[in-house]
């Protein structure tokens, strides 16, 4: 526990005790400046943060925080989840009233009749939070964290979730208004990919998104946020995604950008992306690319949409699907953009390029994307890195 801790506790014990909050302070005060400033940090992190977890949240390196019960706490800091040492409280009962604590920050409830909880604190990080019985080991906490700065695409390159032969290619496919899915698992980086080519829309146009939780921040003077609002505990007053996807519609929007996909909204979506809303983008989960023809069918289904009928909207929508995978040491990396077509009523998707061992290779969908893009048109398995970089070049 640390020094700012110790006095928070204190001056609980003092408050507790029945004295005054200024004879409480004096109790502490010999701690000093530093001491205070610890004091201060402590009581903002108790207050409005993560508690005892907001030390970590700080970690610029930190992308997640994750309390497994009593079991320990884990973090991610780019690299794959590691165990750290924190020195709070991991009893049962400590982290029950964490997790309660960190709901009612969120606006939300979480006890045993509300024992699963979704939420967004006041700095942007994004909770969930499940009670036992559902948890087998004790409460367990998830915590997102959320960078108020968007990386741009040359940071991703130079991270290497980027290769720089694509970074021409991603320039295009904002600079063409084409419609694009990002897909990949959770933690995959799909949502800081979408931030920073939403950051290179031009200046002069307007980006509505809309999202559970608002977690896009891109880099752009333009972009108003819709959130869905979750049914009160008489549970009635739910706005879903659905809903706000047809009020983006009448926003005078440039560009729609739905940040996940992952329910009915998909008929939404693909509706707007068929009446001349260029420029959207998406979120969807899968596996690879050619997994996200049999995501979206999933999807239509729960909107009561026949096969061929997602088919046809989506193909006739989309033009472009990015994939984000995790290599084996946990570093996001940029793997595959794909294109939709169809065979009959099927849809399928195209590999058009695939990053394979550092080397960007063309794949049999390049040539359609590359003409959809104005890009160089490579022979299908040659290596891509010199065509794209010639984003301006004529197609042959």
């Amino acid at each position: 526990m640390t020094e700012g801790a110790d006095a928070v506790a204190q001056v609980r014990r003092e408050l507790v005790r029945g004295r005054p909050l200024t004879g409480a302070l004096t109790e502490v005060d010999r701690l000093g400046a530093a001491g205070l400033l610890g004091l201060e940090s402590a009581v903002r992190a108790e207050m409005r943060g993560a508690g005892p977890l907001q030390s970590l949240l700080d970690d610029p390196a930190v992308t997640d925080v994750l309390v497994n019960g009593g079991a320990g706490v884990w973090v991610d800091r780019g690299g794959g989840l590691v165990p750290v040492e924190t020195g709070i409280d991991l009893g049962p009962t400590a982290v029950r009233r964490l997790a309660t604590r960190l709901a009612a920050a969120c606006g939300q409830r979480l006890d045993d009749a509300s024992p699963v909880v979704d939420g967004t604190l006041s700095d942007g990080t994004r909770l969930h939070a499940v009670l036992p019985p559902l948890s087998a080991n004790g409460t367990l906490i998830s915590l997102r964290t959320h960078r108020p700065q968007a990386l741009t695409l040359e940071d991703l390159a130079v991270r290497g979730t980027v290769p720089a032969a694509l970074v021409p290619v991603l320039h295009a496919l904002v600079e063409a208004r084409a419609n694009v899915l990002v897909s990949g698992a959770t933690g995959a980086g799909k949502t800081t990919l979408l931030a920073a080519l939403l950051s290179l829309v031009p200046e002069d146009e307007r980006i509505v998104c809309i999202e559970e939780s608002a977690e896009l921040r891109p880099d752009h003077p333009h972009v108003v946020h819709l959130q869905v609002r979750r049914a009160n505990v008489q549970q009635v007053g739910e706005v879903p995604l659905a809903e706000l996807v047809r009020a983006a519609m009448r926003m005078r929007p440039d560009r729609i950008v739905l940040g996940e996909c992952r329910g009915a909204e998909v008929r939404d979506v693909l509706a707007a992306l068929n009446t001349g809303h260029e420029g959207g983008w998406a979120t969807v989960h899968a596996n690879a690319v050619v997994d996200v023809p049999a995501r979206l069918v999933a999807l239509g289904s729960l909107a009561g949409l026949a096969e061929e009928t997602t088919t046809a909207q989506a193909v006739a929508a989309v033009d472009a699907v990015i994939h984000l995978r995790r290599d084996r040491s946990g570093v996001r990396r940029l793997a595959e953009i794909g294109v939709l077509g169809r065979e009959g009523t099927t849809m399928r998707c195209d590999p058009a390029l695939e990053v394979r061992d550092g080397e960007v290779l063309t794949r049999p969908g390049w040539d359609g994307l590359a003409l959809r893009l104005g890009l160089s048109r490579p022979g299908t398995g040659r290596r891509a890195g010199g065509a794209v970089r010639g984003r301006h070049a004529a197609a042959p």
